[in-house]
């Protein structure tokens, strides 16, 4: 290196050294020297926000009678932040204002606590919000009680009371609709960080559930934001923004208070009647739809709960309540989450496949006592004799061995457990028609798909258990290592994957692996009655504007068709009535002025309930009415109800009689919910709307 470039490394290096020197130099100065000076500046520039949540849309039904709407109420509320930074963490005052709301200590607690800081399994009752909201411990606290507190800062110090406005389910005609509905809650840490995609500020509730979540984005409006510029004694120098609050927009439901309210009670007798035959009956559902449009008009579920006990404040009884086998577990919808065999009103599916396959549905078959398929015996119901008659007669008394034999037939030609190139499949494919195995794309959360068992889903099913099945006397516990049991372990393990000939005739009568929700099977019927037609289930039917302006409408929307030509679908419909003119419905609807054609179910349910007793049977009654000129779907089921027509089916005649104003087997005109047919325009929404239930049973 030559005495130049010494030099000039020894310049750049010096010039380096100089710009580093004058770079943490700076820094001092403003970090140390001039800190307080710029720590005062940014003290006396801070901004606050003030939120003022927006009002939030009613949910209407197709009347406008209003199912959800906003009343004020006084809450009590707690500040986390203030609670911590007190020696004891608040327990005193906590306890103090248990007294006084009356409530239990471990109540008031619970609320306070935030679900992050209780252990998994042990969150009944906790705050799913964040540290930094008022957290309510009551909605409606008397005026009384309000006044103490707020006069009393020194004894009550980080609580708080204030006039709010409280998401409200009136109820009226004794409408619960639970849920439908849904509820409100506060915000999540997760909904804060706009993981979603959306905005939200911390004094919010949204939509947790139902109606209220699914569209909670036109229902909650816009808060208005009011932010100032405050010093270091907090004291306001300047306005930044100040933005009103925009109310949010309405919801126009299909359903009706009437129906609704009439499905419900018929429902909850159901589930009485059942009960007192010797039944458990543990739970049930019930589906209202349009046939034309796929519209719910009704939707039910039991048990159900109290829609306003999240606005008033669970107790962490109630929370567990939701949730507990021990109560039916009140929290899960049966309509669109409950999956159960369907039985015999899967036979609709078994027509299908035997046209398709080309058994002349006009010919007549046996109905044997049973059948005996590869070495074992497979009973007919009951295991009665039918004689030999109609493929028509058979569905309307109800038998089962005739679809054994077809089935197990269509099993062999297809190569049984060594089946043949691109199988025929007709069972499977008549039930793919339907979408059995997908959802109905109901505008609800949570919709549980049901199970279409067919050779794909055998596969996958024994790749995720052969290992549980191979091993099953070193996996399962030794209360389920009975005979029967074990035997089945080794079939499964050896040849799981395969359909089976006892897969096949149980798939024929709709038991087996094959699972359905009660919205899916009334969306069958209704799409039988309609010609073939399959339509997604909606309730919302359109988004409305406070001002009246129609902001959107929810069109019915066409998902498909199922797997029948128009003639088969004609003799579903002659062979559906005849199960109510001579069939297993004809008791149950005796004397009714109106058509009705329907199918009965009682599936068989294996295992055994928490106290070691025998499950009982599912009952069913799928049907559409008028006959001649179908309108609605109504489909009812009951876990462990029993037997189909009287049970479900007088609970599905009881909604028929008010959709018809039918009193004592006679049509009473001024009953009648729609003498000119379901509404086609959309309501004026007002709060104070009434129902005129023209003396129609609810």
């Amino acid at each position: 290196m030559n005495q130049r470039t010494r030099l000039s490394m020894i310049v750049i290096q010096i010039l380096i050294v100089s710009l580093l020197m004058a770079l943490f130099g700076r820094l001092f100065y403003l970090q140390v020297a001039a800190g307080p000076k710029y720590r005062d500046a940014a003290l006396s520039i801070q901004s606050r926000d003030t939120i003022y949540p927006a009002t939030r849309g009613l949910i209407v039904d197709s009347s406008g009678v209003p199912l959800a709407l906003n009343r004020t109420g006084l809450a009590v509320t707690v500040d986390r932040l203030a609670l911590d930074k007190q020696e004891d963490k608040g327990e005193a005052v906590l306890k103090k204002l248990a007294r006084l709301l009356k409530l239990q200590y471990q109540d008031v607690y619970r609320k306070t606590r935030l679900c992050g800081e209780l252990k998994v399994g042990n969150r009944s009752g906790c705050w799913p919000g964040t540290r930094y909201q008022p957290i309510p411990i009551t909605k409606e606290a008397s005026a009384n009680v309000a006044l103490q507190v707020v006069e009393r800062p020194d004894e009550f110090p980080g609580v708080d009371a204030t006039p709010i406005a409280i998401r409200n389910y009136p109820g009226i005609v004794g409408v619960n609709a639970a849920h439908l509905l849904g509820y409100l809650g506060p915000l999540t840490d997760a909904d804060l960080s706009g993981i979603n995609g959306k905005t939200y500020y911390r004094s919010e509730s949204i939509g947790k559930s139902g109606l209220e979540i699914q569209y909670d984005s036109y229902l909650r409006g816009i808060p208005g934001i009011r932010t100032v510029i405050v010093d270091r004694k907090e004291a306001i120098t300047s306005e930044g923004q100040n933005t009103n609050s925009v109310p949010g927009d309405h919801l126009v439901t299909s359903l009706d208070v009437r129906v609704q309210a009439s499905a419900e009670s018929a429902l909850a007798d159901a589930v009485a009647r059942s009960r007192a035959s010797g039944y458990r009956a543990d739970s049930g559902a019930a589906v209202v739809m349009d046939v034309k449009t796929g519209r719910v008009i009704a939707m039910a579920s039991y048990p159900t709960y109290d829609p306003n006990m999240w606005e008033k404040g669970l107790t962490v009884k109630q929370a567990e309540a939701l949730f507990s086998e021990a109560t039916g577990v009140p929290a899960l919808s049966r309509p669109i989450q409950g999956r159960f065999a369907p039985a015999s009103t899967f036979k609709v599916v078994s027509i299908i496949a035997a046209a398709n396959a080309g058994y002349d549905l006009k010919k007549s078959y046996a109905c044997p006592a049973n059948v005996k398929v590869g070495t074992r015996v497979f009973n007919n119901f009951e295991s009665k004799a039918q004689g030999t008659s109609s493929i028509k007669k058979l569905l309307a008394v109800s038998c089962d061995t005739v679809w054994y034999r077809i089935s197990f037939d269509e099993w062999l030609r297809d190569g049984g457990l060594s089946p043949i190139k691109n199988p025929k499949d007709y069972f499977f494919k008549a039930a793919a028609g339907f979408q059995i195995g997908k959802k109905t794309g109901v505008d609800l959360p949570s919709e549980s798909a049901g199970r279409l068992p067919d050779r794909a889903w055998k596969e996958s099913w024994h790749e995720a258990n052969k290992d549980f099945y191979c091993n099953y006397r070193q996996k399962a516990a030794k209360s389920q290592q009975t005979q029967f049991l074990l035997l089945l372990a080794k079939e499964n393990c050896l040849d799981g994957d395969k359909v089976r000939a006892g897969d096949a005739v149980n798939f024929s009568i709709g038991q087996g692996d094959t699972l359905v929700t009660p919205l899916k099977l009334a969306q069958m019927y209704a799409s039988i009655a309609n010609g073939g037609t399959l339509w997604k289930p909606t309730v919302g039917r359109a988004i409305v504007k406070t001002d009246g302006t129609v902001l959107k409408t929810i069109d019915p929307v066409k998902t498909g068709t199922i797997a029948a030509d128009a003639k088969t679908i004609k003799f579903l419909q002659e062979a559906l009535r005849e199960v109510i003119i001579s069939g297993t419905g004809a008791r149950t609807f005796a004397g009714f002025p109106i058509q009705v054609s329907a199918k009965t179910g009682t599936a068989e349910v294996f295992g055994r309930n928490a106290d070691g007793s025998l499950k009982d049977n599912t009952s069913w009654f799928a049907s559409f009415a008028p006959s001649n000129k179908p309108q609605y779907a109504v489909v009812m089921m009951l876990s462990q109800g029993g037997f189909g027509s009287p049970n479900s089916g007088v609970g599905v005649r009881k909604i028929y009689e008010t959709i018809f104003g039918v009193v004592n087997n006679k049509i009473i005109p001024e009953n009648v919910l729609f003498p000119k047919g379901l509404p086609t325009t959309l309501p004026k929404i007002s709060p104070a709307t009434k129902v005129k239930t023209n003396g129609a049973k609810s």
